[in-house]
């Protein structure tokens, strides 16, 4: 199903003119040829489904990942002549792989490749939900922080200055309401300048000093060495460090060089 849509600003940035409209195309199951592919990750009931079926249409390509039991949903739109796949990952509080969700959403940012990860947030506990945006942002610059539910936010007397949050966080901070389309303009135009470079990151990052630091410089070497071309040899080092286990398996069993060259 495909469908020609117009998503509407977002009213604080200019009063929701017709002028300032972008024309957007949902291509629903439609995401065998694409030219760019973007992770939508989050919290469970943050409205990331919400996000999911306003960017794509409501039909949905399902299936399980390799493997796995979790439910693995994707679609497309179309947007300023680029096709967009859209990877809805499994809604989870974090990428410590306590659990199968949790691996499969922490492999797909890791390994995938993604051109953008969309973090969706919901606004009314903004403090909750920001532990999984700094995880995601340690394996990846590509970062997009989706403000969702700024009209539940709004109705609760929440005041969220998101530009100095995306000042903070070092990547834009788009405030939505997916039940209406509020504010996908300027989140697809956010997700478009971070794919092409137009949009520069700088995601804040956990600080190592001293001997920490030592050690994580040190491993980080050695992984890229081992796993050339893995795209954040420096996380897979300081979960090595933690002593993740799940992490620890995967090279030993040679599993992470296999997810490295399969799951994109």
């Amino acid at each position: 199903m495909n469908n020609d849509i117009e998503l509407q600003p977002s009213s604080s940035a200019c009063g929701g003119c017709r002028s300032c409209a972008v024309n957007m195309r949902q291509l629903g199951i439609d995401a065998a040829k694409f030219d760019y592919v973007v992770a939508l990750a989050g919290n469970p009931n943050t409205g990331k489904s919400t996000v999911f079926n306003r960017l794509t249409g409501l039909k949905q390509h399902t299936g399980n990942w390799p493997g796995k039991t979790v439910t693995r949903a994707e679609g497309g739109f179309e947007y300023e002549g680029g096709k967009y796949k859209l990877v809805d990952l499994p809604g989870t509080y974090s990428l410590l792989s306590a659990s199968v969700d949790e691996e499969v959403a922490r492999d797909f940012i890791l390994f995938g490749r993604p051109d953008c990860v969309v973090t969706v947030v919901d606004a009314t506990v903004l403090e909750r939900n920001l532990n999984l945006v700094l995880q995601v942002m340690e394996i990846t610059d590509r970062v997009v922080v989706c403000l969702n539910l700024m009209d539940e936010a709004k109705r609760k007397g929440m005041d969220i200055d998101h530009r100095s949050l995306a000042r903070e966080l070092g990547v834009p901070v788009i405030p939505t309401i997916a039940r209406t389309g509020s504010g996908f303009s300027q989140l697809l135009q956010a997700v478009t300048g971070v794919i092409n470079g137009s949009i520069a990151t700088s995601p804040r990052k956990i600080s190592a000093h001293g001997r920490v630091k030592d050690a994580v410089d040190e491993l980080s070497e050695l992984v890229g060495e081992r796993f050339p071309g893995l795209p954040n040899a420096r996380w897979v080092a300081m979960r090595l460090l933690d002593g993740d286990v799940e992490v620890k398996n995967a090279v030993d069993s040679g599993e992470l060089a296999a997810l490295a060259e399969g799951l994109r």
